[in-house]
């Protein structure tokens, strides 16, 4: 008599259902907009890349490379204490005062859902409430356990690109 454990042919299957659940889970945590969202820093509310102007929406597109980086947005379109989400590229971009940019991963740390808004000095998840600071990128409130991934950006002419 064989042995209570799982055969090779049960586990397959049972394997393909789990794989197909996890993305189902996934995609309800996601967010469906990929355009770029400008949040402003009073009011928290957002605009997306498809109200700015032609040439601003070319930069956004990633379409600008060269030995400094993708260009990810100009300056003017990340509003002093607030931000930009950039949802396309799972990228958040802070600004505190000046050209005092940061940059983070928009996929919160909780559940992989992308953070919506960048607001009163915190960029927010609509999930399940996880907020982070903006300027560090760490867990203020709610079930983060860790801080939102860093990405290395640089300002330069009035724009800012990947490092």
């Amino acid at each position: 008599m064989r042995p209570a454990s799982l055969t090779r042919r049960a586990t397959v299957p049972l394997i393909a259902v789990a794989v197909g659940a996890s993305g189902y889970l996934l995609a309800a945590c996601s967010s469906s907009d990929d355009d770029a969202a400008a949040v402003s820093p009073s009011t928290g509310s957002v605009t997306t890349d498809s109200a700015a102007t032609p040439a601003a929406a070319a930069t956004t597109g990633g379409a600008t490379t060269g030995s400094g980086g993708t260009q990810l947005a100009t300056l003017d379109q990340v509003p002093a204490g607030g931000g930009l989400i950039l949802s396309d590229k799972k990228i958040v971009i802070t600004r505190g005062t000046g050209t005092d940019v940061h940059a983070f991963s928009a996929v919160c740390t909780h559940q992989g859902c992308t953070v919506a808004k960048v607001a009163d000095g915190t960029i927010n998840c609509p999930c399940h409430g996880s907020k982070f600071d903006a300027s560090t990128g760490a867990p203020v409130a709610g079930p983060a356990p860790s801080p939102l991934a860093p990405v290395a950006v640089t300002v330069r002419d009035n724009a800012v690109f990947t490092a």
